[in-house]
């Protein structure tokens, strides 16, 4: 992969991060592998927040859209786990194409939730961001990642497994453990829909019959 022209490899905010996102929409479509080379393949956490930034936005409604980011970010997050230095996505998903226009007009729709949340971020209980925190936000991504084709069928739980996911990588970026906490606390309520959304059709089930 050629990152020859990639800009450095750290955004230090949201808004950065879709800045850079941004200056490709210029194009007729964008391929998984054109931000993964405007990233480069050693900027793991900014290239794991764009499929939870873009699960979060109104491209979520297209249908597999939000399966296909939570299976990127499942696989971004298990390489973070496992200590890789050079991330590796299946050729499927790197040729995945958006239009960029509708990528545009999302990531504007953002904009003043990404101001709102860099607005927010201090240094606080960097303890949570330290080696052992980093490795439970890349479990807990790893986990919310691959769970997120199960959810599709639950309207509005992918895109809030996505916020939770970029707020814990916001946490990370910012050494703010606060957006972490709030991240895992999201993340676990995320968790319960399905239970409640299995219990109440099993409850209607049992009623008809």
């Amino acid at each position: 992969m050629d990152t020859s022209d990639t800009a450095p490899d750290h955004d230090h905010n949201l808004t950065q991060v879709l800045e850079r996102l941004d200056s490709l929409t210029d194009r007729k479509t964008v391929s998984v592998r054109e931000v993964l080379d405007r990233f480069g393949a050693t900027a793991f956490l900014p290239v794991l927040m764009i499929p939870a930034l873009l699960v979060t936005s109104p491209l979520s409604g297209v249908p597999l859209f939000s399966t296909i980011c939570g299976l990127s970010i499942g696989t971004i997050a298990l390489q973070l786990l496992l200590g890789r230095d050079h991330l590796w996505l299946p050729d499927t998903v790197m040729r995945r194409t958006i239009e960029g226009v509708e990528l545009h007009n999302a990531l504007k729709k953002m904009s003043k939730a990404a101001r709102w949340m860099d607005g927010h971020t201090r240094r606080r209980l960097s303890v949570l961001t330290g080696r052992a925190g980093q490795k439970v936000v890349y479990l807990a991504c790893t986990i919310g990642g691959f769970s997120m084709p199960l959810l599709e069928i639950i309207p509005f739980s992918s895109s809030g497994m996505g916020f939770a996911i970029l707020s814990m990588c916001l946490g990370l970026l910012a050494v703010d453990g606060i957006f972490i906490l709030l991240g895992l606390v999201v993340m676990g309520g995320v968790a319960t829909i399905p239970v409640f959304v299995y219990s109440g059709v099993s409850g209607l089930f049992a009623s008809i019959s």
